[in-house]
């Protein structure tokens, strides 16, 4: 299973302009569908007297999870080029708004094509990229008297402590990358006094 991709580190922005119209791009890192939801209407309110908000997003390390949409250019001239550079990048849990101020002039399908290819490429070359790894949460249930045990096994598997709950009965919240969370099970299973929620 695969369970790291490239991302962008941070949003970025780019620039293409043709003809006098101006294509303004935004590249956002996001996690979920809400996110890219507020990011669109931030953009949106930004420049509302702007003609056209088109934009690409892909999520997941299978990346297979995507949309593309033209908002009002003709059909696959605009949110299938930015796709295709996201693609191009190899790139997941990212967004591209790009933002056209019509300058008079039509472009024609293939001018848009290239307008909105050029924009979307412009953000992404001034984005830096970063592996990113899907993680899954868990929690170690064990009594008191493990904790030096609970300690060590953290020690040994070089996992994260994200949260202690020290009582009678102890916790210890952390989290995984996906494709190693089976033999992290196997190792608190055969300890034990150990009780491990995945």
């Amino acid at each position: 299973m695969t369970d790291s991709f490239l991302s962008i580190e941070s949003p970025s922005t780019g620039l293409f302009k043709a003809k006098g119209s101006k294509f303004l791009s935004y590249a956002f890192p996001v996690n979920s569908e809400d996110e890219i939801k507020e990011y669109l209407n931030k953009i949106k309110k930004e420049h509302y007297s702007a003609r056209h908000h088109c934009f690409a997003w892909r999520l997941g390390a299978e990346k297979n999870n995507f949309r593309v949409n033209d908002d009002g250019e003709p059909s696959s001239s605009a949110g299938k080029p930015i796709l295709g550079q996201i693609q191009k990048s190899d790139l997941s849990d990212i967004l591209i708004i790009v933002v056209r101020y019509f300058g008079g002039t039509l472009l024609g399908v293939g001018g848009l094509i290239q307008a909105y290819k050029s924009a979307a490429s412009d953000a992404l070359d001034h984005a830096q990229i970063k592996e990113k790894v899907e993680t899954v949460s868990f929690e170690i249930k064990f009594e008191y008297s493990k904790i030096k045990e609970a300690t060590y096994l953290f020690k040994k598997t070089e996992l994260p402590i994200l949260k202690k709950e020290f009582n009678l009965s102890c916790k210890i919240f952390s989290e995984i990358r996906i494709s190693e969370a089976n033999s992290l099970s196997k190792i608190f299973r055969k300890t034990e006094g150990f009780d491990i929620k995945i």
